[in-house]
């Protein structure tokens, strides 16, 4: 699965809108919605905000691994 698949994925499964994502990350909804079809590459201080609003790996949320949980935290 593809990077932008997997954040709609996860932003539909637990049950919010582009808007909403959006407004988080600070951006559009129009750009978000260009992130999760693929058309503009999410820059990467969002995708690492998004993995840890979710509470996922960042690995997970790019698809390199399909374990889910997140990295635990270092001091």
């Amino acid at each position: 699965m593809r990077y932008y698949e997997k954040i709609r994925e996860i932003r539909e499964d637990r049950g919010y809108t582009q808007q909403q994502i959006a407004d988080i990350l600070c951006v559009g909804q129009r750009t978000y919605s260009d992130y999760e079809s693929g058309k503009t590459r999410i820059p990467l201080e969002s995708a690492m905000l998004l993995a840890r609003f979710y509470n996922v790996s960042l690995d997970y949320l790019v698809g390199i691994t399909e374990c889910a949980y997140p990295y635990p935290k270092t001091k």
